[in-house]
């Protein structure tokens, strides 16, 4: 293992400007899964960019309601500075490749990445909303110990967890 000798003052001016940016789900099918995160979430979609010559896409959402003005280069650049975007990748043909049954999401075995996080004001409310949707829920907020907070699937089977600060808050606190 590496000798970490930085200062934290040292570590703080090394790494300025970096930003958690994105996390990346393979997705089978871009068309139900854009239309999830947009939908049932409420992200925008930030960003569409076609990698032909590799046959896949990347579509990059979050909350970020306005967008800048101007040409591919700066609205390029304004996406990959946002914080804490989704990327969804698709590669091409998985759409319609009935033998294809999708990616690992984490949870199954070989178990790995866990979930993505989407902090609301109320959980119950947002829940209710998901329930219309017709969404698949893998933990309802009044579910096992950790009352007040949900976990969902999205149409590719990953998991979100459905939070709200204060049920984190009176989670954590209870301990």
């Amino acid at each position: 293992m590496p000798d970490f000798n930085e200062s934290p003052d040292q570590i703080v001016q090394a790494t300025e400007g970096y930003v958690m940016q994105q996390t990346m789900l393979r997705i089978k099918d871009p068309k139900p899964s854009v239309a999830f995160y947009q939908n049932v979430l409420g992200m925008k979609l930030l960003g569409k960019y076609d990698f032909p010559d590799m046959k896949f896409t990347l579509y990059f959402l979050g909350y970020e309601q306005t967008m800048p003005e101007g040409d591919d280069k700066t609205t390029i650049q304004w996406v990959f500075q946002r914080p804490a975007l989704i990327e969804l990748t698709h590669n091409w043909g998985t759409e319609s490749d009935d033998s294809f049954t999708g990616y690992v999401s984490g949870n199954e075995q070989p178990k790995g990445f866990g979930h993505i996080g989407i902090s609301v004001p109320d959980v119950y409310e947002a829940c209710e909303r998901f329930t219309k949707y017709d969404v698949e829920f893998v933990k309802k907020p009044d579910d096992g110990l950790m009352k007040g907070l949900a976990f969902i699937k999205d149409p590719d089977g990953y998991w979100i967890e459905i939070l709200s600060p204060q049920c984190i808050t009176e989670i954590i606190q209870s301990q």
